[in-house]
């Protein structure tokens, strides 16, 4: 019977051979880290030997005594005591100091003095350290040479210092057996640990052969890592145990995941941590992680002696997340161009719609959004090939971004691509800002402060209306790492496409409006007349969503007297205006006949009436040149007795504070609009003591959509509750309380301090309905004007008062009375019973009479007739002397011919 060998037995199992193979690999690796071990130390031995020379020569060279023993006559006898000392001290074997040109000074072999270095002195002559190895005069050297430099930075002369390779191997021979002595204890200590771990392995494969051991591997890794699911296996206490390459990729894990704490696995969710951790059992259970749907399933385990842990697979659904990402991505951007239908154009602004578009982008769409438009955009132009672009708005995640700011008038290189875009009309995408040499000459430090900042990804796309191009949009990109791509350039050009529609609407509305500004203040009164019945304060604001038909007006009357006008056309644009112009036109006309507040406004509504009938009958205008209403408040003031006559048509009523800045809001009778017809307006008279202050408004000042129109005029009272203020002082208060930010209708407010003219300035008589008494009268009159200083003007007078009180007692009726005011003009009045109106015309040379009105009108600058409940007043006016546009005096002939005639 053969003896088997235990021996070999024992090497044909797994054990056996893992025994040997880890033996024979304990010696290979022993010799490898021998050789290694040899080979590095030669190798720093080496460097250390270069790096001591480099030393020690750098210090010999920035000795302080080397450079003037070098300038003696005999270097040699200095410098060779001095590096034999040196050299010994610092353990080197030669240090040699050299001119040049290479010839020594010093060397440990004197007879070497003299001659020329052996070795390189070229990069040491440039100002460099060199080490080399060189066959010198001591043999196999590692020398260093090492430049002395003159204060200048000239080298006047070379150091080298170095070791020997004999002395260098012999430091290696005298480490080696150390070295063999550690190699063999650590290879005695691998052999025994190996052993005693082979002797465990040996135990746990039940002594298996190595084709059982290959196959159960091949068919572990075959069955593990090829499926579509991805296991991991747990312990009791956390620690992941296993996972397959898909469970790695899944979920992201680093290969040595294994063995570590589930807590302290880098790059884990910690949703599907707090699940494995947990230990409880979960039955396709949807996970998301990162970018990936996950199913998981768990069980508890129970291996035989081991504590409890888990099993877990893994299955991927990210497929289904992706057609519904790709459906949520497409849903947003549709919500993202609806949202930009709703969101932009809300207003008829230019500016307002930029910010609008810029605002909507950021940040759904762009991490940074601006809008440039072509200057004469911002006016409602059309813009030009090439024009500047001014950035209307600005938008972004941040604000301290490095882009270009909201006002910048910018001038695009036809390199970059706003400026192609532009001329193109097609949009134009950058998908890397950092290689765009045409964007960066634009501005080069702003354009790498940009990419700097984090900006990477642009796209550029014009607002094209109409086939006119009215600017650029920029979408910035820097929060996502991937630019731009088509798809989102196909979504720019359509958001942009839908605003510029509305950008091209508040383009021409902002044309039209700018229109009708200017028709509009054109039609305003531009400086008001002089007066002094009232001290006037007055403000106008168009409305910013398009010009109404407010206006105001102060107009001088006969008799000091002054009309003080406000009113409304509905409707907002050029017609309105226009309507406007013509009322106010109509109603100076109107004032100049001298009619009492409710007749003006009668007349101007039957104006209105014949406005909208002569519309009616044109059927391409009557939808855009009708009245559709007005109103008007028409107030006169007259300043010798205080009164204020007021009629109003539709309009709101005016207020009256008092000195004391007590305010109240005027009871007046409501009258109809203008234009509707049919019934009377009625007037009212107030008092109004000296100082008291007349407001009167448009309801764009007091009405808003915010409050009710009861809430504005409690306002507008309490802000003029202030004693002692002057016109101005309370329209910035009311202007301050009540004026909108952005008004929606035309605000006008006009406030008047009354004046008084006192009895020292006015004089009046009653006349006796007989013929002698006018020249009682006309002699008082000539005395109270030598009072008033004002004797030049008694000659006109008394013929002014002969010829108006004697058409009065020969044509009139009593009573008859005569008022003279001293104001800024002498007015001289004759008020009389009768209505019948006097008329001016020339008389023929045979006639007897007939030339008093005519003398009035040559020796006045202004003369009317008024009508008065009563009846008439005659007035005329003269121009104080002095005051610009006096007349001269009349002619001593004609004046001494009308002083013989005897009036009538």
């Amino acid at each position: 019977m053969p003896v088997r060998s235990p021996l070999g037995s024992r090497t044909r199992s797994v054990a056996g051979q893992v025994f040997v193979l880890q033996v024979a690999i304990v010696v290979l690796l022993a010799a490898g880290a021998l050789l290694a071990l040899l080979l590095q130390t030669r190798h720093d031995i080496d460097r250390e030997a270069r790096n001591r020379s480099v030393a020690v020569a750098q210090t010999f060279a920035h000795s302080l005594g080397l450079q003037p023993a070098l300038k003696t006559s005999d270097p040699s006898a200095i410098l060779q005591p001095l590096t034999e000392t040196t050299r010994k001290d610092a353990g080197v074997d030669f240090i040699v100091v050299m001119d040049t040109q290479g010839i020594r000074y010093t060397h440990p072999q004197p007879d070497r003095i003299g001659k020329r270095f052996v070795g390189t002195i070229e990069p040491s002559l440039a100002g460099q350290v060199h080490t080399e190895s060189v066959q010198g005069p001591l043999g196999k050297e590692i020398q260093a040479v090492v430049p002395v430099t003159a204060p200048d930075g000239q080298v006047v002369a070379l150091v080298s210092a170095g070791l020997t390779v004999k002395n260098v191997t012999g430091v290696v021979d005298r480490q080696l057996p150390v070295i063999l002595l550690a190699i063999a204890t650590g290879l005695a200590l691998a052999t025994g640990g190996t052993a005693l771990i082979s002797r465990r392995l040996r135990r746990q494969t039940h002594g298996l052969g190595t084709q059982e051991m290959t196959r159960m591997y091949e068919h572990h890794d075959a069955v593990l890592h090829s499926v579509r699911e991805g296991v991991l296996i747990t312990d009791g206490e956390g620690r992941l145990l296993l996972a397959n390459d898909e469970a790695k990729r899944l979920l992201g894990l680093p290969e040595d995941a294994e063995g570590r704490h589930i807590g302290e696995v880098p790059g884990l969710d910690q949703r599907m941590a707090d699940l494995l951790l947990s230990g409880r059992v979960a039955t396709d259970e949807v996970l998301e992680t990162g970018d990936r749907l996950l199913v998981v399933n768990q069980r508890p385990t129970h291996p035989r002696g081991r504590p409890e842990g888990t099993a877990v697979t893994i299955r991927d659904s990210t497929e289904m997340q992706v057609l519904t990402t790709r459906a949520d991505t497409a849903r947003r951007r549709l919500k993202l161009l609806y949202d930009a239908g709703g969101d932009v154009g809300t207003t008829l602004d230019v500016v307002r719609t930029a910010e609008e578009l810029a605002a909507v982008a950021v940040p759904r769409f762009a991490d940074y959004a601006t809008v440039d438009l072509a200057d004469a955009v911002l006016d409602g132009d059309e813009p030009g090939p090439g024009a500047d672009m001014r950035r209307t708005a600005v938008s972004g995640i941040r604000p301290d971004h490095p882009l270009y700011p909201r006002g910048r008038l910018i001038d695009f290189l036809p390199s970059t691509p706003q400026a192609r875009g532009y001329g193109t009309g097609r949009a134009e995408l950058v998908p890397d800002l950092a290689d765009a040499p045409g964007w960066h000459a634009q501005d080069p430090p702003r354009a790498r402060a940009i990419v700097d900042y984090g900006i990477h990804s642009l796209i550029a796309a014009p607002l094209k209306a109409r086939g006119v191009v009215l600017g650029v949009v920029n979408f910035w990109r820097s929060e996502k790492p991937e630019p731009f791509d088509e798809d989102e350039l196909s979504l720019a050009e359509e958001l942009v496409a839908r605003a510029a529609v509305s950008m091209d609407n508040a383009r021409r509305y902002t044309r039209e409006h700018a229109l009708a500004v200017t028709l509009q203040r054109s039609l305003l009164p531009r400086a008001l007349p002089e007066q002094s019945a009232v001290d006037v304060a007055h403000f106008y604001l168009p409305a910013q969503s398009g010009v109404g038909g407010d206006w105001f007006d102060v107009i001088p009357l006969p008799g000091s007297r002054v009309a003080l006008v406000v009113g409304d056309v509905v409707g907002h644009g050029l017609h309105a205006a226009a309507t406007m112009g013509r009322l106010r036109t109509a109603v100076h006309n109107f004032s100049s006949l001298d009619l009492p507040p409710d007749e003006i406004l009668a007349r101007l509504d039957a104006l209105v009436q014949r406005i909208d009938h002569d519309h009616d009958g044109d059927g391409a205008d009557a939808d855009n040149a009708g009245v559709l209403g007005a109103t008007c408040l028409y107030a006169i003031y007259d300043p010798v007795s205080q009164h204020c006559t007021m009629a109003r048509a539709g309009h709101l009523p005016p207020l009256v504070v008092a000195p004391d800045g007590t305010t109240e809001i005027v009871e007046l009778p409501t009258g109809p609009p203008l234009g509707l017809g049919g019934m009377p307006f009625e007037t009212a008279e107030i008092y109004l003591a000296e100082g008291s202050q007349l407001v009167l408004y448009t309801d764009g000042l007091v009405e808003e959509r915010t409050r009710d129109i009861g809430v504005g005029l409690e306002l507008l009272r309490t802000a003029l509750s202030r004693p002692g203020t002057d016109p101005d002082e309370s329209c910035s208060a009311v202007l301050e309380v009540l004026l909108p930010t952005r008004p929606t209708d035309d605000v006008a407010l006009l406030i008047a301090r009354t004046r008084t003219l006192g009895p020292d300035r006015v004089a009046q008589w009653e006349v006796p309905f007989q013929p002698d008494a006018v020249g009682v009268i006309r002699n008082a009159a000539t005395k109270k004007l030598d009072e008033w200083k004002l004797t030049e003007l008694s000659f006109a007078t008394e013929l002014i008062l002969s010829e108006l009180i004697t058409n009065s007692l020969r044509h009139g009726s009593a009573p008859v009375r005569v008022r003279l005011l001293h104001d800024h003009t002498l007015t001289c009045e004759v008020w009389d019973g009768s209505s019948i109106a006097p008329h001016l015309r020339y008389a023929a040379t045979t006639d007897e009479g007939g030339r008093g009105l005519f003398l009035v009108a040559q020796l006045s600058e202004h003369w009317g007739t008024r009508y008065t409940p009563y009846g008439k007043v005659i007035w005329a006016e003269q121009t104080l002397p002095g005051a610009p546009g006096t007349k001269a005096p009349a002619d001593p002939p004609l004046a001494a011919f009308l002083d013989d005639i005897e009036p009538l």
